[in-house]
């Protein structure tokens, strides 16, 4: 927007405008620069990880001395990848998620983003050094390593530590909780937002200041109901009757009843923009309360739905506390596990290790991002905004 379309009462003087502009550019970079670090060692050596010279941390050179490296034409290649990945996800991937329904969409997102990652994963490591191969062998000088870079330590996470067993085992909890959360949530917050009542508000207030509570108080709660889950249900289910302490079952129950409240809180300030207008012409139309609800107002309602449904993924992925607590070891998630590499006695080379599993962690989440920015961008205003 032009300063010219801006009214003279709201137009910011310039000295204004640089030091808001400054203020964030300096925010980011503290934000990122964690982020942007680690990355940069989980692609060295140990020497060079863990050196007390920045300039080694980032070019590599005991891990370039090692025959470990990149040359010109493999980052090249690299960026050229990286930046095609990024373009298909935010652009071209929203559209191709067909379906008029609610589970149409969300089995057609999640396979998706499945193959999307599949795909880059392929490309990135496999077809990009199989072309950079011969091109570097061509190119004389432009194919000598010139940054030190080596994937071995990825390797050894996912590969030889099994990492992909505490990723299958954090997806398990993840969807668990955001499948409840959005179920429920929606549910009742369309009837909360619709028959206005003040009795359901106020209990929604209560259950708001409960989840407030650290989760330790709530877990502590819940440990002795899961430890003795067996001999509680054995009068329902017999003698087959499990015990939930340890499962990703128990951990589901509590991490839903910690984020139940505020999505429904979420949910619900949502639905109330949506006008009734659009309820009174579907029941006009002929439809039930359910059908308006499932026709009519949550096609409207996706992007509220999917911006509720980033923060309990992001408080399910994240969590720390509850899987710790509640798990055993062949059910851990993926926090837990990367704690456990810092815990131990470890060597420099665990070390970097763990930094690459903690790297591994954030590619779902800018995956999630990049295919669902606009929607994330359109609910968090729709929610800000009161119609």
């Amino acid at each position: 927007m032009s300063d010219a379309s801006v009214p003279r009462a709201l137009r910011q003087p310039l000295s204004l405008k640089l030091a808001s502009n400054l203020f964030l550019l300096a925010w980011l970079s503290l934000a990122a620069f964690p982020l942007f670090w680690i990355v940069a060692m989980s692609f060295k050596s140990p020497v060079d990880a863990f050196s007390s010279s920045a300039i080694n941390v980032l070019v590599g050179p005991r891990t370039l001395a090692d025959g470990k490296g990149l040359s010109i034409v493999d980052i090249l290649l690299g960026l050229t990848v990286a930046w095609l990945s990024i373009r298909a996800a935010t652009k071209w991937l929203m559209p191709m998620a067909a379906g008029e329904g609610t589970v149409q969409r969300i089995f057609s997102w999640a396979v998706i983003a499945l193959g999307f990652a599949v795909l880059f994963i392929i490309g990135f490591f496999f077809v990009v050094p199989w072309i950079s191969g011969p091109l570097n062998a061509l190119l004389g000088p432009l194919g000598r390593p010139v940054l030190g870079l080596t994937a071995e330590h990825y390797r050894a996470v996912w590969v030889e530590n099994a990492f992909y067993e505490n990723f299958r085992n954090s997806m398990i909890v993840t969807f668990g909780v955001v499948t409840v959360s959005l179920t429920v949530g929606t549910l009742a917050g369309y009837g909360l937002a619709r028959s206005g009542s003040t009795f359901a508000f106020w209990i929604l207030i209560i259950a708001l200041i409960f989840r407030a509570l650290p989760h330790s108080v709530l877990v502590a709660g819940y440990l002795p109901v899961f430890i003795n889950s067996a001999e509680i249900l054995r009068p329902v289910l017999g003698e087959n009757a499990p015990t939930l302490y340890g499962q990703p079952l128990a951990v589901i129950a509590v991490l839903v009843s910690i984020n139940q409240p505020f999505t429904i809180w979420m949910l619900r300030s949502f639905f109330q923009n949506i006008p009734v207008d659009l309820d009174e012409s579907a029941r006009v139309d002929g439809c039930t309360h359910f059908q308006a609800f499932r026709w009519v107002i949550m096609p409207v309602m996706w992007p509220g739905v999917i911006t509720t449904g980033l923060f309990s993924f992001l408080l399910a992925y994240n969590d720390f506390l509850v899987t710790s607590l509640l798990l055993d070891a062949s059910n851990q998630t993926m926090v837990p596990a990367i704690a456990g590499y810092f815990n131990r006695e470890t060597t420099t080379t665990d070390q970097v290790e763990a930094v690459a599993a903690a790297v591994s962690i954030t590619a779902p989440l800018f995956l999630l991002v990049m295919i669902f920015q606009r929607q994330i961008v359109s609910g968090l205003t729709a929610g800000a905004v009161k119609g």
